[in-house]
């Protein structure tokens, strides 16, 4: 292909008259431009991650996953260990980390101490949602938050094995734990159990994440693992953003639409 002269000197009006128009928009629309900085875009959501709690594992999260995916999030569910309150705040912590962008982190019962600890401190993750989950302050033990107000159904339907891990005893689990489930859901829950190792109930966290980023909490009205008035209180302390629903201890199964809504307030709430 070859240039003439003339066609030199077309090309050379042509990119003229393009950067005339660039350098106009940015003279007349400066906030335009800088609203938009390289590589961010108000439209950009959050990575949700989902940390369970004891006696469950990721699959928990099911019914809450698609719902969140279909309204364009990108979801992780965490596989805890549960072999001690340390290991699964590391393990969750490289998974926030893994995350692109800003983050999400969502817990349910113990799995609210998890993230207590593994969010702390990092400057990515602009809101942390507690489903039904404890939430305790730096050094603080769930034993001791339990005996803050009456002691749970659950609290007497534990079983260890002999290397002190915890089980809920299949003939009680529907009743203290997914009473709001059918007995078939009920019975598949108590069959997939995993168990946590039972000293995590005294162990502790460094640092509470909640003292620094926004939190929500959904109380669960007829909860029978942890006691509902402590819920309200642990809420409360932590400055919550607080929705209550009537469910057992397990909302995100038997009410996943109510959830996954409360996730994506947290989600969409602007960053102060």
């Amino acid at each position: 292909m070859s240039f003439t002269p003339k066609k030199v000197q077309s090309f050379w009006l042509l990119l003229l008259v393009i950067v005339g128009l660039v350098v106009n928009v940015v003279m007349h629309h400066p906030d335009a431009v800088a609203a938009q900085p390289l590589g961010q875009t108000s439209s950009i959501k959050p990575s949700i991650v989902l940390v369970h709690g004891a006696f469950a594992d990721g699959s928990s999260w099911q019914r809450v996953i698609p719902l969140l995916e279909r309204d364009g999030y990108t979801v992780t569910a965490v596989q805890n260990p549960l072999t001690s309150l340390a290991d699964d705040v590391a393990t969750t912590k490289r998974v926030i980390d893994a995350q692109k962008g800003n983050v999400v982190v969502v817990g349910h019962s113990y799995g609210g101490s998890v993230i207590t600890g593994a969010a702390a401190g990092n400057s990515h993750v602009k809101a942390l949602v507690y489903i039904a989950a404890y939430t305790p302050d730096a050094g603080e033990t769930i034993s001791a938050l339990n005996g803050k107000y009456a002691l749970p159904p659950l609290a007497t339907a534990l079983v260890p094995d002999t290397a002190g891990f915890l089980y809920v005893d299949r003939a009680k689990l529907h009743d203290v734990f997914a009473k709001d489930l059918s007995t078939a859901e009920a019975r598949v829950l108590a069959a997939t159990q995993k168990p946590l190792i039972g000293a995590a109930f005294d162990q502790t966290v460094t640092s509470a994440a909640w003292k620094t980023i926004p939190s929500w909490y959904l109380v669960a009205q007829e909860d029978r693992a942890i006691n509902p008035e402590l819920e309200r209180f642990m809420a409360k302390r932590i400055g919550a953003k607080t929705t209550e629903i009537k469910s057992s201890h397990v909302p995100f199964l038997s009410h996943p639409n109510e959830v996954a809504k409360l996730i994506e307030a947290a989600a969409t709430t602007p960053v102060k």
